[in-house]
């Protein structure tokens, strides 16, 4: 099928779509509109992962979803880089990281001459219920490359669903978002919004001072109930029979990270509360999610959402499974236990919602940021081919060595490898006169010729629209951005991903443009919404335009997506 032929496909439905609502035959959602709309993002959630569980779910939770929502069956982010920061900002504001500018979890900045954090913004202060400066020991390295606590959505370069929502009602709307991870609040808050994040620091949820002055008073109050202690000298552990599980057996796997005092069988002790690390461990099991859920709920309450007939909007992240996927693989005892648990977890909010303000007068989306690869280990089990990459392997290479020799190069050419995204030493390639560009397109070249490697395409190329009309450079060609994105996006292999983060070793790793990483699941449900399952392909951008077109408001300013007429329609 041709790239023409999709493309017509998808203008046929939408076309479709249209003429039904013209002709009456199919009634626009929005007569009356919700009175919250609540988006939901399971960090890390690959599409065919709630169907693999919902034999043991409950009635609530995902089962509520998938037999009372709109299914996207064959859901996929369209962009190649896929991580957390830029899967959420694709989620809000329906456009590509080409355009919303949020190209990867970390990138080089030019003009400060250093790798900087997606949402870093040091004119802001963090806030935590101390009111006082709070530093990182979060075992995340991704935040750990950031100079300052200050966060903001400043990079995000388009408005969101929650910005148009916003200026749709004249700022009467109540737009929050909610999550562990900074990077899956802030996003999804956009520019208008409130968003609240869990600190390792303090054990509490906290903002920043591009939010508020201070922290709400009944924010100060909640983490005063210092909820996160709860755990101290208790542990995770499974919660339901071991032989009901899938993976019962497999509690001690070779791949799974040991964590210092956290093991790799159940149960999982949490340790006392003045542990350094007792926080951080609380994040990597499924307390971090019910702290979110509480934290969520008491903010459903103190600021009345859905309580009047302006409509609302509430993003909950739920960044666990990401943190619980990397430590312990996709397909691990860990995992399935946590799925389980935030089916429970889904079943309680659901319920919550039911009594607050009523699931018939609530629109609900869910969806993931990104999917998950498997353990390359447990893959060749099954005598699949895989296998870790390892970054700093790159510069050592031979190929890079005849580059090197071909210009009279001595010194390192790659300044920064942070994959996908290869940044050369531009001072001595200028220092030889050389065009930066055709030493770029020099190591593209021969970067496939190392194991591992399927792809290389310099940016140059990008920009000038020299590169093919494929599937992956159309998906490497909406992550690009010019001043953000690297000199070379690097594609590893299928099965293939780099496993060492700046010492952190994990057991998988998410970014490819392959299926098993764009793969997630997109349900609507709630408000009135017919069940069905839809299994033509959808594309994560459609989202924010949908949730426009379903409270008829303009969409965010970078929307490409289409509308998924299914939701709109009943």
């Amino acid at each position: 099928m041709t790239v023409r032929m999709r493309i017509s496909l998808r203008v046929l439905y939408v076309v479709f779509g249209l003429l039904a609502i013209a002709s009456g035959k199919a009634q626009v959602a929005q007569e009356n509109p919700p009175k919250l709309i609540l988006q939901i993002t399971v960090d890390q959630l690959r599409g065919d992962m709630p169907a693999s569980i919902l034999a043991q779910c409950g009635p609530g939770g995902f089962r509520y979803l998938y037999e009372n929502g709109v299914i996207y069956e064959n859901a996929h982010h369209r962009h190649a880089n896929t991580e957390t920061v830029v899967g959420h900002a694709t989620l809000a504001t329906g456009a590509d990281p080409a355009d919303h500018g949020l190209t990867g979890n970390i990138w080089f900045d030019r003009e400060l001459g250093r790798i900087v954090y997606n949402i870093e913004d040091d004119r802001y202060e963090l806030l935590s219920h101390n009111q006082g400066s709070v530093d990182n020991i979060q075992k995340d390295p991704t935040i750990q490359v950031a100079k300052s606590d200050g966060r903001s959505p400043a990079t995000i370069l388009t408005t969101t669903f929650s910005d148009e929502l916003a200026l749709s009602t004249n700022g009467k709307s109540k737009n929050f978002a909610v999550s562990v991870k900074d990077r899956g609040a802030v996003p999804m808050a956009g520019q208008a919004g409130k968003a609240f994040w869990f600190s390792t620091k303090t054990g509490g949820f906290v903002s920043s001072s591009y939010y508020y002055k201070t922290l709400p008073s009944w924010v100060m109050a909640w983490n005063n109930k210092k909820l996160s202690k709860t755990y101290a000298n208790t542990h995770w552990d499974l919660l339901n029979d071991r032989s009901t599980y899938r993976f019962g057996e497999y509690d001690d796997m070779p791949w799974e990270i040991n964590l210092p005092g956290f093991g790799v069988v159940f149960p999982h002790p949490y340790g006392p509360a003045d542990s350094p690390l007792y926080n951080t461990l609380l994040t990597l099991s499924p307390a971090g999610d019910e702290l979110t859920y509480k934290f969520a709920r008491e903010l459903i309450m103190q600021e009345e959402l859905g309580q009047d007939e302006v409509t609302d909007y509430l993003s909950i992240s739920f960044s666990t499974t990401d943190y619980i996927g990397h430590v312990f693989g996709a397909s691990s005892l860990e995992t399935e236990d946590n799925l389980l648990r935030v089916d429970k977890l889904l079943s309680e909010l659901f319920a919550f919602i039911d009594k607050q303000i009523g699931l018939d007068k609530t629109l609900i989306v869910l969806s993931s940021d990104h999917g998950t690869p498997e353990v390359p280990a447990f893959l060749n089990q099954f005598g699949i081919q895989a296998q870790y990459f390892y970054p700093d392997s790159v510069e050592k290479q031979k190929v890079i060595e005849t580059v090197k020799a071909k210009y009279g190069l001595g010194s390192e050419l790659i300044s920064e490898y942070n994959h996908p995204y290869i940044y050369l030493n531009e001072e001595i390639i200028r220092k030889k006169g050389l065009d930066i560009h055709e030493v770029s397109r020099s190591i593209a070249a021969e970067l496939p010729k190392i194991k591992g490697v399927a792809y290389a395409v310099p940016s140059i190329d990008l920009l000038e629209g020299k590169v093919p009309d494929t599937k992956l450079d159309r998906q490497i060609l909406r992550n690009f951005h010019p001043e953000r994105s690297g000199d070379i996006y690097l594609v590893l292999e299928r099965n293939w991903f780099v496993n060492d983060f700046d010492g952190l070793t994990v057991a998988s790793a998410h970014g490819s443009p392959w299926n098993y990483d764009t793969f997630v699941p997109i349900v609507f449900a709630g408000n009135g919404l017919k069940p069905q399952s839809i299994f033509r392909a959808v594309e994560t951008v459609d989202i924010a335009l949908t949730l426009s077109q379903y409270i008829r408001i303009k969409a965010p300013s970078g929307a490409t997506g289409s509308p998924l007429i299914e939701v709109l329609t009943r």
